[in-house]
């Protein structure tokens, strides 16, 4: 069986923190996301692997195992043994299926059983539909849960506009509405698509996990944006062009505009969940950029200026 350098697939160094895994992920989540690579095979296997390697090292737990075992695997390869005849057998899962932080991501891929590799099944457990948790670890006496909890990320542009995804559960195809207006930790239930069993079926819940953007940051239904303007513009007044997840509009800067000054777009940010008729406001602050260049006649005219603004004895 061949070992799965998770550390490697996300790009962190062993002693990478939480958090820098985390933003490691994300980073290369959103690279690989099937939905800005339409028909790539080699994107989605590589989304994939990068889901299955913070499955791992992303969990505290699953970590610590994964850890031991690399620094065994390593040491039996550095006393000169060959890879093909490590014994895995005693790392192997027993019990019950893998804990998952996401839950069944066969279903999202469409497979029948799960899409994580066989090392993956083989260490953290064995491969196929989800077995049902009790609610409470603790407390067995407590009916399973069916429920399924599943992560799904979302740009900004979708948390806008709206999106749908494409599941497949109990061996049935079906289509998921995501409402405009979602937010991070926003969670959708749909009724009849989790795990079933004798007595009915349970429940799919998708948890959004609104992707960062690099132009708007959000604040609750507002988004805020960073306008340049040039010196001129700022002193004598002017037209700027601000981008909104609508479209361009055009901003007017008043004569005298200061470096960080905010001007409020109304209508401008996200619809509110469930109100889609109302939006939040976009805030643009305008940042004045001086130029590093100057013409001959660029400078003479700013040395008059300068002279202009001494004050007079």
């Amino acid at each position: 069986m061949e070992y799965k350098n998770y550390y490697h697939i996300l790009g962190v160094d062993k002693t990478a923190d939480g958090k820098d895994i985390k933003q490691a992920y994300r980073r290369l989540a959103r690279q690989y996301h099937p939905d800005k690579n339409p028909g790539s095979k080699q994107a989605e296997e590589k989304f994939k692997a990068i889901n299955e390697a913070y499955e791992v090292i992303g969990n505290p737990d699953n970590r610590a195992k994964y850890d031991q075992l690399g620094s065994n695997y390593h040491r039996f390869q550095q006393m000169g043994g060959q890879a093909s005849d490590f014994d895995f057998s005693q790392w192997f899962a027993q019990g019950a299926g893998r804990q998952s932080s996401n839950v069944d991501f066969g279903d999202i891929f469409g497979g029948k059983n799960n899409d994580f590799s066989s090392f993956f099944n083989s260490i953290f457990g064995a491969a196929g539909s989800p077995r049902p948790r009790p609610q409470n670890p603790y407390q067995t006496n407590q009916p399973p849960n069916y429920d399924i909890e599943q992560v799904v990320e979302i740009t900004l542009e979708e948390a806008f506009s709206g999106a749908t995804r494409t599941y497949q559960q109990n061996g049935r195809q079906f289509t998921a509405k995501i409402p405009a207006g979602a937010k991070t930790g926003s969670k959708i239930r749909l009724r009849g698509k989790g795990h079933s069993h004798s007595q009915g079926v349970g429940d799919l819940f998708l948890v959004v996990q609104v992707l960062p953007h690099e132009t708007f940051e959000r604040v609750g239904h507002h988004l805020e944006v960073t306008v340049e303007v040039d010196v001129v513009t700022a002193v004598l007044g002017g037209q700027v062009t601000v981008p909104t997840l609508g479209g361009s509009v055009t901003l007017k800067i008043p004569p005298g505009s200061q470096n960080g000054q905010l001007f409020r777009l109304g209508g401008k940010g996200l619809p509110h969940l469930g109100q889609p008729e109302r939006f939040g406001d976009l805030l643009a602050k305008i940042r004045v950029y001086i130029p590093q260049q100057l013409t001959k006649e660029e400078r003479t005219l700013y040395e008059r200026l300068a002279q202009l603004a001494q004050p007079r004895p």
